[in-house]
């Protein structure tokens, strides 16, 4: 078996999309990573940092499934100490801490509310109690790593962060802390880190249609048919299968059955202003009729609550947010406050699909509840040498990376200590250190500071926060053309720079790339993504090659999926009730 190319180029590497297709179909890889999200991301920095020769293909976007549509919590799981999960939670608070530590640019800790509820303002002393030795726990369990404790809060206190309490059942409250990242910028870097720092080839909008395999009849390579490309193989000693939701289908191109390994859980947020339900940290929101709870997170001068967790059995392509999942948000959230919300407030929604461990039949009683199911993941290799790893969640995606490599490199014929993990203590890209206002050349006011923001201090505070201390690096565009630090979308903090530096050097292929991915902007206000369509398509068709009817084309679907999923959500064609923006309304200017 095959082991590291002793010419392998571990660093200087382009995160160039057409030069990574020429890659893959040139060279012989020791791996193939199928998918792109952050199990496939971790998969592929793993193993390129012990110096395999690495390769990672995703269908549709980087992060375009489950990792860009999460809780974009980075956290323990306090609920899982419920189901007696206790190794788990001491694993996640591990990793937490490892993705604060690598990633502090784009992992940060954020304090969590939970409000004491009980009639007349005074909770049940069991209930109180069932939570302090819950926090307990969760301190000891490896909580107390952040650098803080739980603590108890009075009414006062716990007002003070969500005034619209309902305060004639609100007794107290426990502050505890967990993380917060924009997970689909997580995803990014660590592919970037990957590619860029370890040498590393990935290409997203290129999917498997089918596995090769050699004389021997084990896996050794994939045939792909990239989007506006011409199909080829690419040849690795061991193919890894990461693709999430989608595993279950590509485990059938190698065992030639669907496993049904896979039990999809669908979860849905929403997003609203924050002058609509006030919060400046984040909190746990207890569910009455099912147990569960949500999360209400703090997003600047917006607010995002989810998730509801049901099974689904639809296209994994597209879930759905329906009306029924946006009512038991809002009914959650309005069964606690006094100023409830409607649909008229909400702004923005995402819809994804967790990719659970299916119990195994005769070893778990079945749940009729996905809320039910483990976090935990699976590693397994098929009898053709195939490696699929599959379950975890966004925080312990390292670990699961780092148990899949050493499968693979079993499969290689080595011992895993031979060449071991290096990435608990590997920085991700961008986090090289701090960057201040004197990132910005001469300290002036530049034009087209983003709403809110009156000197460059807030500029660079932006990027930093997104892009740590390559933050230079898209600044450095600014000059090329005028506006670039104008808003990208009205109303939100994005600059046009962003798109611009998205295509260049984030290998962004879309205006859904764009505006979905490498900035959120559809999640934080969908109608306004969707009137900035076409701005954003001439913006990036320049660097694309795009003619103007391309542009055109490219704007009005993106803005016309955009309105058609608020639709199926009930929640109409805008906030104000009045008709949304439509191709035949504003020209080339899809809405």
């Amino acid at each position: 078996m095959s082991g590291p190319a002793p010419d392998h180029e571990p660093t200087g590497c382009r995160f160039d999309r057409t030069e990574a297709l020429s890659r893959l179909a040139d060279q012989q890889f020791d791996v193939l990573v199928i998918g792109g999200g952050i199990t496939g991301a971790g998969v592929a920095l793993d193993a390129a940092s012990r110096g395999l020769r690495t390769a990672l293909v995703e269908k549709d976007d980087f992060a375009s499934g489950t990792s860009s549509k999460s809780s974009k919590l980075v956290h323990g799981g306090l609920r899982y100490l419920q189901q007696r999960e206790y190794r788990l939670v001491y694993e996640n608070l591990a990793e937490r801490q490892r993705l604060l530590d690598n990633a502090p640019h784009l992992v940060s800790p954020l304090p969590f509310l939970i409000p004491l509820f009980g009639k007349e303002g005074v909770v049940n002393a069991g209930v109180a109690r069932v939570y302090r030795t819950a926090l307990w726990l969760y301190d000891l369990t490896g909580g107390v790593r952040i650098g803080r404790r739980h603590e108890k809060m009075s009414r006062a206190q716990a007002l003070a962060h969500m005034p619209n309490l309902r305060a004639d059942r609100l007794a107290a409250g426990f502050l505890y802390w967990d993380a917060r990242t924009d997970d689909a910028r997580l995803t990014l870097a660590v592919i970037r880190t990957a590619v860029v720092d370890h040498g590393a080839v990935a290409a997203n909008h290129t999917p498997v249609t089918s596995l090769t395999t050699g004389p021997d009849g084990r896996v050794d390579g994939a045939r792909v048919t990239p989007v506006s490309g011409t199909p080829f193989e690419i040849k690795a000693t061991v193919v890894v299968n990461a693709a999430g939701v989608w595993s279950d289908e590509v485990r059938a191109l190698d065992e030639q059955h669907n496993p049904r390994s896979i039990r999809p859980a669908k979860g849905i947020h929403i997003t609203v202003s924050e002058a609509a339900f006030p919060c400046d940290i984040a909190a746990v929101i207890p569910v009455r009729e099912d147990h569960r709870s949500i999360f209400v997170v703090s997003w600047g001068d917006q607010v995002y609550l989810g998730t509801t967790d049901t099974e689904w059995d639809g296209p994994l392509d597209d879930p759905s947010c329906l009306p029924e999942d946006v009512d038991y948000i809002l009914a959650a959230a309005n069964a606690v406050t006094t100023s409830p919300i409607g649909r008229s407030d909400i702004t923005g929604i995402w819809t994804g699909l967790r990719p659970l461990l299916a119990p195994v039949e005769g070893k778990h009683k079945p749940s009729e509840r996905t809320a039910d199911l483990s976090r935990r993941h699976t590693v397994r290799t098929s009898e053709r040498g195939m490696v699929t790893v599959t379950g975890g969640k966004l925080t312990t995606y390292r670990k699961m990376a780092e148990d899949t490599v050493d499968a693979v490199v079993r499969v290689l014929g080595r011992k895993p200590r031979s060449i071991p993990c290096v990435t608990k203590d590997l920085r991700l890209r961008g986090a090289g250190g701090g960057v201040h206002a004197a990132a910005l050349a001469g300290g002036a006011r530049p034009e087209g500071t983003p709403a809110g923001s009156d000197d460059p201090a807030a500029i660079a505070a932006h990027l930093a926060g997104r892009f740590g201390s390559e933050t230079p690096s898209v600044l450095a565009l600014v000059g090329e053309q005028p506006g670039l630090l104008d808003p990208l979308v009205d109303g939100l903090h994005y600059l046009r720079v962003e798109a611009l530096y998205a295509v260049r050097a984030e290998m962004a292929c879309s205006v859904e790339d764009v505006l979905d991915r490498r900035t959120r902007a559809s999640l934080r206000d969908a109608r306004a993504a969707a009137r900035a369509a076409s701005d954003v398509a001439t913006l990036i068709g320049r660097e694309l090659g795009w003619d103007q009817e391309r542009i055109v084309r490219e704007a009005t679907e993106y803005a016309e999926s955009l309105l058609a999923e608020l639709a199926r959500a009930g929640l109409g064609p805008d906030a104000s009730g009045q008709p949304g923006v439509t191709s035949a309304s504003r020209g080339s200017e899809a809405g």
